[in-house]
């Protein structure tokens, strides 16, 4: 019995680093800087090329709108280049949630669905705000050209 609880540990642990491995060689994991020269000089370059955060500050979400009325609502959010001031099209947002969090009501949800829009860098949801008063919107994206993840949070207040 011992040594089958050695040998599943074993694998479980040789299955861990060798996806942490994998990752690392695609170059989605950066490595820290205590890993000594001779393990970071043998993975391809790519691999240890460091994930700079700084360039994912220079973008925002915005609210185009600060209220909403409850019930069915349409919410429109720009991803604006701050540098520049320029909209950002293209960005594929991969994580969106709505919920009451102002208001002390986490747990209170909507769907918040993606809906076409003709302006670029503009990216619209359909919501049921089903409650009066503060609504934060929770957005993850990947922004075309950089690295790592443009996140925002956003209050919006939904109104009769």
């Amino acid at each position: 019995m011992k040594k089958a609880v050695i040998t599943l540990l074993f694998l479980v642990v040789l299955g861990a680093a060798t996806a942490a491995g994998y990752r690392v060689g695609r170059g989605e994991l950066a490595l820290p800087a205590w890993v000594p020269p001779q393990v970071t000089a043998a993975l391809p370059a790519r691999a240890v090329t460091p994930v700079s955060t700084e360039a994912l500050n220079d973008y925002e979400f915005r609210l185009v709108s600060p209220q909403a009325r409850s019930g069915e609502a349409l919410v429109a959010v720009e991803l604006v280049h701050k540098p520049t001031g320029k909209p950002v099209p293209d960005a594929v947002i991969f994580a969106r949630r709505i919920d009451m969090a102002p208001e002390d009501m986490a747990m209170m949800t909507a769907p918040l669905e993606p809906q076409p829009v003709d302006k670029p860098g503009t990216y619209l949801f359909k919501t049921n705000l089903a409650m009066e008063g503060g609504w934060q919107v929770s957005l993850a994206a990947k922004v075309p050209g950089e690295a790592g993840t443009v996140q925002g949070k956003l209050i919006l207040k939904a109104v009769q």
